[in-house]
């Protein structure tokens, strides 16, 4: 049973190793879904500056348990979920527009490997982590698109339904028998609706992002020693924060 973990952050650049582990791991999990190609989703991440990642792992960092992407918008490339959800309803190039002046980004490629399945170390906590180094890279808002297992945590932790897009935010992606619901975090700063108890964390967190601490899964009440290790060094507050001299480069 694992007891102990790392949870990492990093710009994708500066890890295509981890990159490459996160890419089998997340590729072998929606195999196992009966997915074989996500139609947002390619590997050109690895090597987009505007994408960072957070992983699960272990303390050694030889074994990748899941993780989670962070798609920055920067001006330049559309985000997965605008590239998912389109041709289905077109509004969602103009909402993720309207949040990219203040500086938005899209959580995605959310995978836990079967070692860790029903704990919630590859879902609530990378998720968590992520609010977390929002701040360091200066962004507002956050989107997701996620399954109805995930949509409990992006409700923990403040997010909303995104209902001015699909059939009241919902749609079936990535193929016709799953359904998928668009969610904002629409203040990723101070998170208003988060729940007290994962709003004292995040805020614990950011005043040390090297922070070790003891933890509990939320189902399986499974006692666990969590490194964090959240510090994006080279990250710039505002490096996506486009305003409105810049709304004309954006690809939509």
């Amino acid at each position: 049973m694992i007891s102990d973990i790392r949870i990492r952050a990093f710009r994708a650049t500066d890890d295509p190793v981890s990159c490459q582990k996160f890419i089998h791991g997340h590729r072998k999990v929606l195999e196992n879904h009966g997915i074989e190609k996500v139609s947002s989703s390619t590997d050109a991440w690895m090597e987009d500056s505007a994408v960072f990642v957070v992983v699960v792992e272990s303390p050694d960092r030889e074994k990748l348990y899941g993780g989670v992407r962070i798609h920055c918008v920067d001006g330049k490339s559309k985000l997965p979920i605008e590239i998912a959800t389109e041709d289905m309803d077109p509004k969602i190039c103009d909402v993720v527009k309207r949040y990219a002046q203040h500086g938005t980004a899209e959580l995605c490629g959310l995978w836990n490997s079967i070692e860790v399945a029903g704990y919630g170390i590859g879902s609530l906590f990378p998720t968590r982590a992520a609010i977390v180094v929002l701040e360091q890279i200066g962004l507002q808002s956050l989107f997701f698109l996620c399954s109805p297992f995930t949509l409990r945590f992006h409700k923990w932790l403040g997010s909303r339904l995104l209902k001015e897009v699909g059939k009241d935010g919902t749609f079936y992606y990535p193929k016709f028998d799953l359904l998928a619901t668009a969610v904002v975090l629409e203040d990723a700063v101070h998170i208003p609706l988060c729940h007290p108890r994962e709003k004292a964390k995040v805020f614990s967190m950011r005043q040390n992002l090297t922070m070790t601490t003891h933890e509990k899964s939320p189902f399986k009440n499974l006692d666990l020693l969590v490194e964090n290790d959240l510090l994006l060094p080279n990250a710039h507050k505002d490096e996506f924060i486009l305003g409105e001299k810049n709304t004309s480069q954006i690809i939509l």
